[in-house]
């Protein structure tokens, strides 16, 4: 409560393995917090080590914001040795941690000061250097995209920004004077190409840098250099290799659930995690899918738009993480609206996309640890939902006519369908 408070952020240019690519650059500005970008794996571990001292010096939180490419990265750190911190004992301070509107006006006032400190930090710091070479062009780059503009351009003038939030306005009109001709390189938004540019610096950005997808030395080197450099990038001679998209492990249990439920050509609305999978052929079963929970809550959204019918011919699919997760309150949203739709929460003893990790009903912490088991069932129940089936999805047969029978049901209805992760041992 009284000490730094770090939130490490990681956008991800290409989609890899989001919904979306977002930039969070903008949530930094818009939540007038101060965020830094580092560019290599050295830099993401003296970067967060100096967000802890920035937020403790100006008593605000601070982003460390990374890409896909940063946090995939490998290199050779040097470490320090480790500073023992006390922990601190909580000092009562309501003016700070209880925003009533009374409290919230004088505050807005104190960050607004900290944001102004923040902005002299950010010209002064070290984060956002000049590297000078030819004066001809100068390029201003950020995260991975520092280094893809000194592989390609290594002669030419590079300001790296370090600290994109709040931005070092006298250090870029330093920089811009100093050049011919400006440049920003930078993946997605064109973020910082707008902030020159709102200072009254003409620059080139979007114009040549794409703002979908990762960039790359050969993406950045056509864009700036107008064609790749002789010998910069090995050419493979390859044979077109079929796509292997990603899909459900063999002999994974939701395999049989949406076998069954794309039989009887159910409308599923899905949820967040390796089931999501089941889209794709050769189930092709799942039509709608949000943020973690909200499969539940467009289930009721299309009966109450579309009628009973609708929840006849649907269910709403959601793992057992998930549901501990985000799906107890839409589950009771459900119930408390009249809803009659099928839950189907597949519980595979684990959260089986990010590494089987252990949660509230497996009985055990993420330290393997023996705690209190949530029973899914009872808690169905508890909400208000009487008919809860418990089934092994394995016996295809059996889940069809628990299927057939609970989507027919007038009202609510879940089904856990239990068996455990494939992978799991």
């Amino acid at each position: 409560m009284n000490g730094g408070l770090v939130i490490v952020n990681a956008d991800d240019p290409g989609a890899w393995s989001s919904q979306n690519e977002q930039d969070n650059r903008h949530l930094a500005r818009a939540a007038k917090v101060p965020m830094i970008e580092p560019s290599n794996p050295q830099e993401a571990k003296d970067f967060v080590k100096l967000a802890f001292d920035i937020s403790e010096e100006y008593d605000r939180p601070v982003i460390v914001r990374i890409t896909t490419r940063i946090a995939h990265s490998q290199g050779i750190v040097e470490i320090e040795e480790k500073k023992n911190v006390p922990v601190r004992p909580f000092v009562r301070n309501p003016q700070k941690f209880v925003m009533l509107p009374a409290h919230a006006r004088p505050r807005h006032l104190f960050i607004e000061e900290q944001h102004k400190k923040l902005k002299e930090y950010s010209n002064k710091s070290e984060l956002n250097r000049i590297e000078r070479g030819s004066k001809k062009r100068g390029i201003i780059t950020d995260s991975v995209a520092y280094q893809y503009v000194k592989e390609t351009c290594p002669d030419d003038s590079v300001l790296k920004i370090g600290m994109v939030w709040p931005m070092p306005d006298d250090v870029i009109r330093r920089f811009a004077a100093e050049v011919e001709s400006l440049y920003v390189v930078e993946e997605l938004d064109p973020f910082m190409e707008d902030y020159v540019k709102a200072l009254g610096i003409p620059c080139v950005g979007k114009e040549i840098i794409p703002i979908c997808f990762e960039l790359t030395p050969d993406i950045v080197d056509q864009a700036l250099n107008g064609k790749r450099r002789a010998g910069a990038y090995p050419k493979y001679e390859t044979n077109p290799i079929p796509p292997r998209p990603p899909a459900l492990c063999k002999g994974c249990p939701h395999g049989f659930v949406f076998t069954v439920l794309g039989k009887l050509d159910l409308h599923v609305n899905g949820d967040i995690g390796c089931y999501t999978l089941a889209t794709l052929p050769p189930y092709s079963a799942m039509h709608t899918q949000g943020c973690m929970g909200a499969g539940i809550g467009m289930h009721l959204g299309m009966e109450k738009a579309h009628g009973p019918d609708m929840a006849r011919r649907s269910v709403a699919v959601i793992g057992d993480s998930t549901f501990v997760h985000s799906g107890i309150t839409p589950l009771i949203d459900l119930v408390y609206n009249k809803g009659t739709g099928t839950v189907i929460i597949m519980d595979n003893r684990g959260t089986a996309m990010t590494g089987h990790q252990d949660h509230p009903a497996t009985g055990r912490t993420l330290m393997g640890e023996k705690t209190h088991e949530l029973d899914l069932e009872m808690l169905a129940r508890a909400v208000g939902v009487k008919r809860v089936v418990v089934t092994d999805p394995k016996n295809m047969e059996e889940f069809e006519r628990i299927v057939r029978e609970e989507v027919a049901a007038p009202e609510p209805s879940v089904i856990i369908s239990k068996r455990k992760c494939i992978l799991m041992k």
